[in-house]
């Protein structure tokens, strides 16, 4: 899915885009927008970024566990080489130690995430505190022109911004604007 960016200076308009994207089928899944204004959004029944969206925890998450599984191949090679727990140990042990060693750097990675704002967004982040709505539409490919159609026809005061995935890559980096 491809994950289009606008930036509104209002309420209004931003309550009048939602309720044309649903019009045109979009979902709530599909729609969400960030703001400093989080009762203007909830009093008008529009979708807000959650906490996942809005800051880096998966993008850290995907990190974490990549060295976690790292590192739990060395512990669980190192194990086996060993031997500490003697020769009646069965496979699960070796599986359950790599497996937390796994879990735990990507719990780690995620609570790392929790105190970074997410890449993507970084850039939008003076816009919002300085009152205005990023608004992010998630459309399949084949909807794109659609919903771009859409917003240009209907809402021209809505700035897009760009368009990127919802996919996150863990090494990619922040991505550059025009």
């Amino acid at each position: 899915m491809q994950r289009l960016y606008y930036l509104t200076g209002n309420l209004d308009s931003t309550e009048q885009i939602s309720i044309d994207l649903h019009a045109a089928g979009i979902s709530d899944w599909n729609f969400h927008v960030w703001s400093k204004d989080e009762a203007g959004l909830y009093k008008r029944h529009i979708h807000s970024a959650n906490f996942i969206q809005k800051l880096d925890v998966v993008r850290f998450a995907e990190r974490g566990a990549l060295i976690g599984f790292l590192c739990a191949l060395a512990a669980t090679g190192y194990v086996i080489v060993s031997d500490p727990f003697g020769p009646q140990v069965g496979g699960l042990v070796y599986v359950a130690i790599f497996g937390f060693i796994t879990l735990f750097g990507a719990w780690v990675g995620g609570l790392m995430g929790l105190a970074k704002e997410n890449q993507k967004l970084a850039a939008y982040h003076d816009e919002i505190d300085a009152g205005k709505y990023l608004i992010m539409i998630d459309a399949r490919r084949s909807e794109e022109d659609r919903v771009r159609g859409l917003m240009a026809a209907k809402h021209p005061e809505a700035v897009y911004l760009r368009t990127g995935s919802t996919l996150v890559n863990p090494f990619k980096p922040a991505p550059k604007l025009a």
